[in-house]
């Protein structure tokens, strides 16, 4: 008898679990999961190489997303989720797998578009800039299958004093942009911002010819205040939105935005690139400056052993700093080029805790994040931060650039500046932090 009601229960179950599975459609379940992790990129004009908002582009790729998102290939999101959660986290959850696999084996229905309303939200449309700032003309790259590292100036000019809240930059062809990292430049006297080269190649110039040849040194001939990294970006990230206040900096009547890295990655004939910068104003001053420091490389801490990764080796590394005062953390970013394997950081206290900070068990070059914490996070003074980082070079990398593999390192070009190139490599740990004040960690990030 027992036996008996259990199989009748099962049987059940399957029915109630086949009419629901019936009942999922575009609609009614889908199209909410892919608003959220997908189209965020696969847009018109954005990361993805087609878009994926209308439910017929949707079905007729129905193949290759059950390959992409049971792999795990897609949607990217390299970290640990289960070791650290951030803001904007792209992976999918069990669920949600689930639904999109049922749904495309029950025949990717459309369903009734009545129901759109009641199950999900159209995808937020992006914030409009108050204000573009572009390149003069457009950039194009040389073609010989080398990096190209640039500095480059956009200036702009203002009625009057303003409050920048955010600088975004968007790469005109993501094919080839593959790191910006961007200060401003006020200039408060009577300078012609347009005067000078719009951009120089840093394997070339040293920075002081590269400055005098952008013409941004100040009449007198000194060097200009900048105010570091307000804006940034590598493969796959997006910019961070912090709280009202926080962040916040000044913009002068005259300005520079001074691209003093732009990475362009190695192709094999010249290409055409228009990037640009959006930038959103504030009505409210600054209440509290993010500052930046970083591990690693160019960073303020040695990584031990140094970074030469033999050929045929798996090799692992190791970065630590001491913190001095309470802070409170912002937004982290890895970072490491081809032959990168794992990436490790955490934080321990002087009382033995460990705070996780991230985890990627897998890394991936193309998909370079800089990761918001869902709450400022803090890390109390004393603690000392620790990165633990593993670098493949054999040929079972994929990633290799060379084969068979060579010897990698960190190397200095002739300007005595570390390399960026995407051949040679780097073990960095950005970190944006507050000094700490009470309350913080209570604070929600995201905006």
């Amino acid at each position: 008898m027992y036996h008996s009601k259990r199989f009748l229960l099962v049987i059940f179950y399957t029915f109630f679990l086949c009419c629901q599975n019936e009942q999922i459609s575009y609609y009614n379940g889908v199209k909410k999961i892919i608003d959220n992790k997908c189209a965020s990129c696969h847009h018109l004009n954005g990361a993805g190489p087609f878009e994926l908002v209308e439910y017929s582009q949707i079905k007729k790729r129905t193949s290759m997303i059950l390959e992409v998102i049971n792999s795990n290939y897609m949607p990217p999101w390299p970290a640990d989720n289960e070791y650290r959660d951030f803001i904007g986290d792209k992976s999918l959850t069990y669920d949600e797998k689930k639904i999109i696999n049922n749904w495309i084996k029950n025949g990717a229905k459309k369903g009734d578009e009545i129901e759109y309303e009641e199950y999900t939200k159209e995808i937020p449309i992006n914030e409009i800039p108050d204000l573009v700032v572009k390149m003069d003309s457009f950039f194009l790259t040389k073609g010989n299958n080398e990096d190209q590292f640039m500095m480059m100036k956009f200036p702009f000019e203002l009625t009057e004093k303003k409050y920048i809240k955010r600088i975004e930059f968007v790469p005109g062809n993501i094919k080839i942009v593959h790191h910006v990292n961007a200060h401003l430049i006020n200039y408060e006297k009577n300078k012609n911002i347009f005067n000078g080269k719009s951009h120089v190649d840093t394997e070339i110039l040293s920075d002081i010819d590269a400055f005098e040849a952008l013409d941004l040194l100040n009449d007198d001939g000194t060097y200009p205040i900048l105010t570091p990294s307000v804006s940034n970006y590598l493969p796959g990230s997006s910019a961070v939105k912090y709280p009202e206040g926080i962040g916040v900096f000044h913009a002068s009547k005259k300005n520079v935005i001074l691209v003093n890295d732009f990475h362009y990655a190695p192709t094999p004939y010249p290409e055409q690139d228009s990037s640009y910068f959006k930038i959103f104003f504030s009505d409210s001053p600054p209440k509290r400056r993010v500052k930046e420091t970083q591990l690693g490389t160019f960073g303020i801490s040695e990584i031990v052993p140094k970074l030469v990764i033999p050929p045929n080796e798996i090799k692992s590394f190791t970065t630590k700093a001491r913190i001095t005062k309470d802070i409170s953390l912002l937004t982290i970013n890895p970072h490491m080029h081809l032959l990168g394997k794992t990436f490790l950081a955490y934080a321990v206290t002087l009382q033995g805790d460990t705070i996780p900070l991230i985890k990627i068990d897998d890394w991936n070059f193309r998909w370079q994040y800089f990761y918001t914490f869902k709450k400022m996070l803090k890390i109390p003074a004393g603690s000392e931060i620790v990165v633990e980082a593993s670098y493949d070079n054999t040929t079972n990398n994929k990633d290799n650039p060379f084969n068979p593999p060579q010897l990698i390192t960190e190397r200095i070009n002739k300007n005595g500046k570390g390399s960026m190139k995407t051949s040679d490599e780097m073990l960095q740990f950005i970190i944006n932090y507050l000094d700490y004040v009470e309350g913080d960690e209570n604070i929600e990030l995201g905006g």
